[in-house]
């Protein structure tokens, strides 16, 4: 029989929830509170109401939405074919790299290579991005690759792969290969069974994987700066620019920082199911 939880300890956890909910959202409220802003209020101290401490204005978002609708948009619309492109083309790259590791044996030299072979893939992600933008800035210029969204979307999957290899390799190995065996003995080949056996069962943490990669990619500020001038600019580098000679303009900064938090929010929202089952990948081994 299940034992019933104090009542004191349910308090307790609930306290300790909203709290840390309030913590995590008082940030959120901030910066929408901020984009409402005059650029006289934004400065004349902490002001949290509106409509009792100040009176709400919609400049920063008519800028941005009126204004510099087209100048805002084409930054917009690069951050998300950018990141989407990279993120996928990284998910199915790396998606097939570590399960190759996980279920092949590579041997160079009469030795077992795969660990080590995991060792330099993760090896290239610790590589801090400012080392090698210099180089990478030359080569892309050189194959006529600088300020398109083609180079950047290689760039990004060529940094963020290291990742999907790491965690996708931890989630196939924790799915029984005698499932594939099954799939052999009924006449499928190996690439069969892996798209009919292996990946269905492997989608959350493909989503999960997907999801981080996505976020980083998407917040990606070094390369991007390095790589793109005017076509190919996102949406870290507008913000980045919000710094006038008066000054950072902190309502413009609040507005464009809440627009693009928005797309990662909403699809963290659509693939929650397959998100908390994929933070698990490798927890638990058979």
């Amino acid at each position: 029989m299940k034992r019933k939880r104090p009542v004191w300890q349910t308090a307790l956890m609930y306290i300790a929830l909203y709290g840390w909910a309030i913590i995590v959202a008082l940030p959120l409220y901030w910066t929408l509170v901020t984009s409402i802003k005059s650029r006289s209020n934004v400065f004349n101290g902490p002001l949290y109401l509106p409509f009792i401490q100040f009176q709400p204005v919609m400049d920063a978002w008519n800028r941005f939405f009126i204004t510099d609708w087209r100048y805002f948009s084409s930054q917009y619309f690069n951050s998300i074919i950018i990141a989407l492109g990279s993120s996928i083309l990284a998910v199915i790259i790396g998606s097939l790299a570590s399960y190759g590791l996980t279920r092949f044996k590579y041997i160079w030299g009469g030795k077992l290579r795969n660990r080590e072979l995991s060792f330099y893939f993760i090896s290239q992600r610790i590589l801090p991005p400012v080392a090698v933008v210099i180089p990478l800035f030359i080569l892309f210029q050189t194959v006529k690759l600088f300020d398109t969204q083609i180079g950047l979307i290689i760039a990004y999957t060529a940094f963020n792969l290291p990742l999907v290899v790491w965690l996708m390799q931890d989630y196939f190995a924790s799915i029984p290969v005698e499932l594939e065996e099954s799939a052999y003995i009924d006449g499928c080949s190996k690439l069969e069974a892996f798209l009919r056996i292996t990946l269905p069962l492997s989608a959350p943490g493909l989503v999960a994987t997907f999801l981080f990669v996505l976020v980083f990619a998407w917040n990606e500020y070094i390369i991007a700066l390095f790589l793109s001038q005017s076509n190919a600019q996102t949406m870290p580098i507008l913000i980045a620019a919000q710094n006038a000679q008066r000054g950072p303009e902190w309502e413009a900064i609040s507005v464009l920082t809440l627009v693009t938090i928005l797309p990662v929010c909403v699809i963290a929202v659509f693939l929650e199911r397959f998100i908390s089952r994929g933070l698990l990948v490798g927890a638990v081994k058979g």
